[in-house]
């Protein structure tokens, strides 16, 4: 099966979330991952519409980059598979620019927005980090729970004004359990939508990243569920 994760290290710009790119151009899929990786997101490549529907299908995405020219199976095709299998993962197509047909297919077979080529790479990530804010119910950048809050945009997490310094993983976890407040989040979701699928997955690695983050917060917010994961949300007298 394909192999094509790629770890996006310690970049202290962390996000939280996995991204996949299908694009079968070798450049410019380099370019939209290097790109996603330096915002310090996990990103796999596919580089044909198979291979891409297959991690889709299984593997957890935060949000998916799709090509509609792919070879083996096209992107119009890809997203309709997806969506009748119930998958739920934004997904942000490319166009050419003078196929507005493209357009209305992809988004009639399910895809969430789209991208018209040629286009800056700081498009497709204003539009990524959109698309997962609205996925997760925040039509903001910033995320608030009590005294913390945390920008997507400018990657940073404060608490009570006071800029907290966390590495890529604290940030990372920090961001999953504030974009899922008041939700149990399982060590295993946690492992997958923090590293790649190549990554040896230690659940145990979560709980120090977990400790470290309480105590940086300083705060009881992040809740241990007993045989179940974590669950993030404001003390019940915070507005």
């Amino acid at each position: 099966m394909p192999r094509t994760g790629v770890f996006a290290g310690w970049n202290e710009k962390g996000q939280t979330m996995r991204i996949l790119v299908v694009e079968d151009d070798t450049n410019l899929n380099r370019q939209l991952t290097d790109a996603l990786k330096e915002a310090g997101y996990v990103v796999d490549q596919a580089f044909d519409g198979e291979e891409g529907h297959y991690l889709g299908d299984t593997e957890p995405y935060d949000a998916i980059v799709l090509d509609i020219g792919l070879p083996q199976m096209d992107g119009i095709t890809v997203v309709e598979k997806w969506r009748s299998a119930g998958k739920s993962m934004p997904v942000l197509i490319l166009t050419a620019r003078d196929r507005w047909s493209d357009k209305v297919a992809g988004i009639d077979a399910g895809a969430d927005d789209y991208v018209t080529k040629p286009f800056h790479v700081e498009e497709v990530l204003a539009r990524v980090r959109a698309l997962i804010r609205r996925a997760a119910g925040h039509a903001s950048s910033e995320i608030v729970c009590g005294p913390v809050r945390l920008d997507t945009k400018s990657s940073k997490a404060t608490v009570n004004g006071v800029t907290l310094k966390l590495t890529s993983h604290e940030f990372r976890l920090l961001s999953y359990l504030m974009h899922h407040m008041g939700e149990v989040v399982s060590r295993t979701e946690l492992v997958e939508h923090m590293y790649d699928q190549d990554f040896d997955r230690d659940s145990n690695t979560i709980e120090v990243f977990v400790g470290r983050l309480r105590k940086k917060l300083g705060v009881d917010l992040i809740e241990t569920i007993r045989g179940l994961g974590y669950r993030m949300q404001a003390p019940q007298d915070a507005k």
